[in-house]
Parts: C-alpha cells; sequence; structure tokens
C-alpha cells in the first residue's frame, strides 16, 4: 500500500577646416595661388609647397615668400618651398607680390602639424579592485604629448561598443597632456568585460591617410553582484510517494560563488548544497523546506 503526503518547499532568494587665406585690396586683381592649398604634417617629416604669385601683375623682384624655417627656390613667378624635417609648430608661409601702385597682395596657406600620442592609458578614478553591480564609477583615459588636441577624438570601449566619444575643450598647437572621463555603471552582464579608449586624430582634408589612431590597453572588470535563482521559486505545495526520490533545487548565479543552506522545520539536520536529494522519502521528511542563498554582497531565501 502507498501512502501520500504533502511537502511545503519555499525559497527565498572632431574636422579640421583647411583653406587658403588672402588678404582683401580692392587693387588687387589676383592673388598667390598655394599648391596644395593647406598642408598636413607630422612633427618630424619632411614637407613642400609651391606659390603660383600671379599671371600677370608681377614682374621682377616685386614678390616673394616669406617663411621661417625650410628653403626657398624661385622658378619665374613660381615659389617653391622645401623643409628636411618640420619641427617648428608655428611655421607659416606668406606669398606675396607688390602692384605698381605700391600695394602688396598676400595669400597664406593653413600648416597643421600634428603628433600622435605617445602614449594612451586607461584606468579607474579612485577605484581599484572589483566593482559592484549598479554602483557609478569614473573611468579615465590618459593621453600623453598630442597635438592638436583640439583635433583629437577619444572613444571609450567595453568589448566593442563604443560608450562614448569625447573631444577635448583647449586649443594648443604644441603637445599637450589631456585626460578625458567616463561615467559607467557596470551590471552582472559586464563581469569579465574589458574597458580600453581610442584615440584618433581627426585631420581631415587635405589628408588622404588614415587618422592616426593609438588605443589603450584593455582593463578587466570584476563585477561582484548578489545571488539570482537559476528558476523561478516553486512555493506550491510538492505531493510525493512514500519511498520515492525527492530532489530540490535552489541552483542560482552569483559573483562571488554563493554558498546554500536548506533548513528543515522539523529536527532533521540542515544540509548544504545547491540541490538537496532525498533518495526515500518517509513521513519524517515532510514540512517545509527553507533555502538560504548567499554571498559576500547579498543573501537570499
Amino acid at each position: 500500500m502507498f501512502m501520500h503526503f504533502i511537502l511545503l518547499v519555499s525559497y527565498s532568494l572632431t574636422f579640421l577646416c583647411t583653406h587658403q587665406v588672402s588678404s582683401f585690396d580692392p587693387s588687387c586683381t589676383e592673388f598667390p595661388v598655394f599648391t596644395p592649398s593647406a598642408l598636413v604634417v607630422k612633427y618630424g617629416d619632411p614637407a613642400n609647397v609651391t606659390c603660383d604669385v600671379c599671371q600677370k601683375d608681377c614682374r621682377g623682384d616685386s614678390f616673394g615668400l616669406e617663411t621661417p624655417v625650410g628653403e626657398v627656390r624661385q622658378n619665374g613667378t613660381t615659389m617653391i618651398w622645401t623643409v628636411d624635417r618640420l619641427t617648428e609648430w608655428d611655421t607659416y608661409l606668406i606669398c606675396y607680390y607688390n602692384t605698381d601702385d605700391g600695394d602688396q597682395c598676400t595669400s597664406t596657406v593653413d600648416i597643421t602639424i600634428y603628433q600622435p600620442p605617445e602614449s594612451v592609458s586607461i584606468s579607474f578614478v579612485n577605484h581599484t579592485g572589483m566593482m559592484f553591480e549598479n554602483q557609478q564609477y569614473t573611468l579615465q583615459c590618459s593621453v600623453q604629448n598630442v597635438a592638436p588636441v583640439q583635433n583629437l577624438t577619444v572613444t571609450f570601449y567595453r568589448g566593442n561598443t563604443a560608450l562614448g566619444h569625447l573631444q577635448a575643450n583647449s586649443e594648443h598647437k604644441k603637445p599637450v597632456n589631456e585626460t578625458f572621463t567616463l561615467n559607467i555603471t557596470p551590471s552582472r552582464e559586464h563581469d569579465g568585460a574589458q574597458y580600453w579608449c581610442e584615440t584618433k586624430l581627426e585631420l581631415g582634408p587635405p589628408t588622404s591617410q588614415r587618422p592616426p589612431v593609438v588605443t589603450s590597453e584593455k582593463l578587466p572588470a570584476i563585477v561582484h553582484y548578489g545571488p539570482e535563482l537559476k528558476e523561478p521559486p516553486n512555493p506550491d505545495v510538492i505531493t510525493i510517494t512514500e519511498g520515492d526520490t525527492l530532489h530540490l533545487n535552489c541552483s542560482s548565479v552569483a559573483n562571488p560563488s554563493p554558498s546554500y543552506t536548506w533548513t528543515l522545520s522539523t529536527n532533521s539536520p540542515s544540509y548544504s548544497g545547491s540541490v538537496l536529494t532525498i533518495k526515500s522519502v518517509g513521513f519524517e521528511h515532510e514540512g517545509q523546506y527553507i533555502c538560504t542563498v548567499s554571498n559576500t554582497v547579498h543573501s537570499k531565501k
């Protein structure tokens, strides 16, 4: 004869715009023309540009090209400027000619001298070690010796996901150090993710090369969070036949790994483990079973 009884189980658980500039003078019928119309040069690299001074109004020694660096050669009314290593941050080029009336017609060329960051690093502001779910933290991307900083775009990443794009507010021709910050609020899905930042110099035309890109190292994240049951708790009454095997599952996910404690309403000894198994149930096993799951972050029943 089989006996049936009831068990009650509960679980608590930025674009650089370049253009050629000419001074305005009503007596100038034309202005010198630079080729190319703008220069983008890496610091220390060679550079060259030509200037067609005029087509008809200049003659003799009434024209020229002014610059503090490099070599200037003349070929007819064309001025040719070359430099082996451009290391002067304040370099300028002024091409001009004088009219018969004594006026001077001039043009300048925009010169952008750039230097990619020497180093890029990422860290947390005032924080080391593990993080906790749903708390706010600040990422910091430190960029060393970059120019021009106003053309720098910094992108923060979590894995392959872009979190935000930032640009500097300051303007400097010479290399500077700059720090960019971004607030994040990690969740349990971000445990084990890697944070990093990428810097890109947006130099714009006339350069056809890809923007210089420098990235930081990857910063691994450890996110601690409280237990969450893998399956929803079952508050319903369980009916089982005497002699059958009883399995009660209280498995959960958490970081750090949780501990389990089963409490029985009877005088039966407590049990620790995610799954409680009784191979042959009897009337002495009838009652309420409570599973407590806990870690250093939180405890649930």
